[in-house]
């Protein structure tokens, strides 16, 4: 069935205005309200909420005691609702990244190195670590993959909680997707992999592909970036 544009326009017009969401909203936490309790939890006048309920009313139905409940339409106008508020910061992540520079090379090594000596830190308070460390046998046994895999989760984890490990933290830069969405895990971890299991290559590959953003291959594969929230 082909759909109405017409209604769509009516539907989003309908809801483009906040008072209105915010009587859907209230309607939808407490269940039923009647026309004085809505008008003391919004703190509007009886004009004002008599226009709007108006405009609502096909979102609206009035149960056997006079008091106010969502129709079916207004079950599902509250769905979109939370939708688009759940959407609405990764509009200004876009805006923002638009408006940020791309951290340079030079804060982003300083900051890896911040990184990389925070997580050797760990590994003096890890049992059995810290003896091979001592002993000068790290390097040459399976401790050294085990470094490096507390080294991934541990920038995997921060980036994906915050965008930013204790070294971009400091240095104020922070990841960020290119897309203007929100950074999560998987993300985080695509693009740590190469810094810490493929470094060499992974540099070699993304100075191969002659753009800004990405000074790491692993960043273009994952789609994710650096930028410089100072500037």
């Amino acid at each position: 069935m082909a759909v109405s544009q017409e209604n769509v326009t009516k539907i989003l017009s309908t809801l483009s205005h906040p008072l209105r969401r915010e009587i859907l909203l209230c309607l939808s936490e407490k269940g039923e309200c009647s026309f004085t309790d809505l008008m003391n939890a919004l703190g509007i006048d009886t004009g004002k909420l008599s226009f709007h309920i108006r405009g609502l009313e096909a979102f609206l139905e009035q149960a056997s005691n006079g008091k106010y409940k969502l129709s079916k339409l207004g079950e599902r106008a509250i769905m979109l609702i939370r939708d688009v508020e759940a959407w609405s910061p990764e509009v200004e992540v876009a805006k923002g990244i638009s408006a940020l520079s791309l951290a340079d090379y030079k804060t982003r090594i300083i900051a890896f190195l911040i990184d990389f000596a925070f997580a050797f830190g760990l590994c003096l308070v890890l049992p059995g670590v810290f003896s091979s460390i001592t002993s000068g046998n790290f390097f040459l046994g399976v401790n050294l993959l085990l470094f490096l895999i507390l080294f991934w989760v541990y920038l995997t984890l921060f980036e994906g909680f915050a965008g930013q490990s204790l070294g971009k933290r400091i240095f104020r830069i922070r990841v960020v997707r290119i897309d203007g969405k929100r950074l999560f895990y998987d993300y985080a971890a695509i693009r740590n992999f190469g810094k810490v299991f493929l470094l060499p290559i992974d540099l070699y590959l993304g100075y191969k592909t002659k753009d800004a953003r990405f000074i790491r291959y692993f960043d273009k594969f994952s789609g994710t970036t650096v930028v410089d929230l100072r500037l």
